[in-house]
C-alpha cells in the first residue's frame, strides 16, 4: 500500500483554494492520505470549510488527527465533526483497518524527551500536565491495541522523538512532542511507520529506540525536501 501524509497546512479564513493541486495529486501517487494536524490556523469554521472545498477533491481514503492549532477555538469536537462528516476518519481513539493496513494515533502531547522528559513531581499544576500527557498517550494506546493488522501506521500530531525535532531551538523542545509516544509504540510489534507534524523546522525522520522509522511529514519540512508537498511510504 502507498500512504501519503502531510500535515501543517495551516488553511486560513482569507486561504485560496491553495491545497487543491494537493489532493488532486495524491490521489493519483497514493492509496491512503494521512493528515497530521494543524489543517487550520485557529479551528474556525470558516476555515475548515475553505480547507474542505480543496479536500473534497481528494478521491482516496484519508484519515487524520487533530492538531494544538484546531484547539485554539475551543471547538475541536465541531472540527472533527466536520472533517468526519467529509470523509476523513478522524483518530481520537479509534482505529481503523484499509485494506490490510491498520492507522491509529492522536494528536499527543508535550513533555520532553529522554532524561529531560518532564516528571509528575511537585507543584499540583505541573501534575496535572503531566497526567494529561499520560491520558493522551494512553489513548493512543488504546488505538493501537484495537489493531489486529500485521501492518499499522500510527499518526501523530506531536514528535514522539527528538531527532525530528532537531532544527528548532532546544529552549521549545519539550514542547514539541514527548517520548511517552514512541515509549506506547514501542510497546508493539506491529507498527511499521509512524508520521507525525507540528515541528516547522525540525528533521525529516528518525526512529524510535526500537527502531520504528519515524517522519516528520509538517508541509514546512517537507518543502526543504523539494517540490512535492507529501511523502509517500511503501507499506
Amino acid at each position: 500500500m502507498r500512504v501519503a501524509a502531510v500535515g501543517d497546512l495551516h488553511v486560513g479564513e482569507a486561504t485560496e483554494h491553495s491545497y487543491r493541486d494537493l489532493f488532486e495529486r495524491v490521489s493519483d501517487d497514493a492509496d491512503v492520505l494521512c493528515l497530521c494536524g494543524d489543517l487550520t490556523n485557529y479551528g474556525k469554521t470558516p476555515e475548515v470549510e475553505r480547507l474542505l472545498e480543496d479536500l473534497k477533491l481528494c478521491k482516496i481514503p484519508m484519515v487524520g488527527v487533530l492538531g494544538n492549532h484546531e484547539h485554539e477555538c475551543g471547538q475541536p469536537e465541531h472540527v472533527t465533526r466536520m472533517l468526519t462528516d467529509a470523509g476523513v476518519r478522524m483518530l481520537t481513539g479509534e482505529a481503523y483497518e484499509i485494506d490490510g493496513v491498520g492507522f491509529a494515533g492522536g494528536k499527543g502531547f508535550v513533555g520532553g524527551f529522554g532524561r529531560y522528559m518532564l516528571s509528575s513531581f511537585g507543584e499540583a499544576s505541573v501534575k496535572r500536565f503531566v497526567q494529561e500527557a499520560v491520558e493522551d498517550a494512553n489513548q493512543i494506546e488504546n488505538s493501537i491495541r484495537m489493531l489486529r493488522t500485521e501492518r499499522s501506521v500510527v499518526l501523530l500530531h506531536y514528535a514522539p522523538v527528538v531527532e525530528t525535532v532537531m532544527g528548532e531551538p532546544p529552549e521549545i523542545h519539550a514542547f514539541l512532542g514527548s517520548s511517552r509516544l514512541a515509549e506506547t509504540i514501542d510497546r508493539y510489534d506491529n507498527v511499521s511507520l509512524v508520521v507525525h507534524g507540528h515541528a516547522h523546522r525540525g528533521g525529516p525522520e528518525g526512529r524510535t529506540n526500537k527502531g520504528v522509522p519515524v517522519y516528520n511529514v509538517a508541509l514546512p519540512v517537507l518543502k526543504t525536501l523539494g517540490d512535492t508537498p507529501y511523502r509517500v511510504f511503501e507499506i
